[in-house]
């Protein structure tokens, strides 16, 4: 269960104010039709997250001890700065439907999720917790949360808190999560 909380809240406070939460508010901002988008949110979300957890896994399997530790906790401090730096909407894109409000969600927000913080995100958290499906589940949680209210709120969803200080929330834990996976790896006589 803890593999599933940690990845819920994680992916939920890193996905405010990123791309896919502002693409989120565009397609409902555009097609006002809020159960396909999330139900094209969720599925995207899903085999995208499934991507991602099932080759941290195997990245894990693959790579073990103090090295692979220090990566994977370099990893998320890396994460913690990326977290800082504010995403921009692509609006030189416009999204075509010809399948449909949900297969336009799908087919944008698995593209758009591609590379993103939150899909590295989930390849780390399930090399760390040596786990699929419960990373996958709670990183699909945490996008949920985040990008439901986006799409029933539209635009007013970015005026309720300040991006800034959301985004430091999310560097702030992504880095706790990188030094408390530094301080783990590190051999007894060096840890304290």
């Amino acid at each position: 269960m803890e593999a599933f909380w940690i990845s819920t809240g994680v992916v939920a406070i890193a996905e405010i104010g990123d791309k896919t939460q502002l693409l989120a508010i565009v397609l409902a901002a555009k097609f006002r039709r809020p159960i396909p988008i999330i139900l094209g949110i969720l599925a995207a979300t899903l085999l995208n997250h499934a991507a991602a957890a099932s080759l941290g896994y195997l990245v894990a399997q693959w790579l073990t001890g103090p090295t692979f530790q220090m990566v994977v906790g370099i990893a998320f401090l890396a994460m913690g700065a990326w977290a800082l730096i504010p995403d921009k909407a692509d609006d030189d894109a416009p999204i075509r439907s010809t399948g449909g409000v949900f297969c336009a969600t799908l087919v944008a927000f698995f593209i758009v999720e591609i590379g993103d913080k939150t899909q590295i995100a989930t390849s780390l958290l399930a090399a760390k917790f040596d786990s699929i499906v419960p990373v996958t589940l709670g990183t699909t949680a945490g996008m949920m949360l985040a990008n439901v209210p986006a799409v029933y709120l539209a635009e007013a969803a970015t005026r309720i808190v300040p991006l800034q200080y959301v985004r430091m929330a999310a560097a702030l834990i992504f880095a706790a999560i990188g030094l408390w996976i530094l301080a783990a790896g590190m051999p007894d006589g060096m840890a304290g």
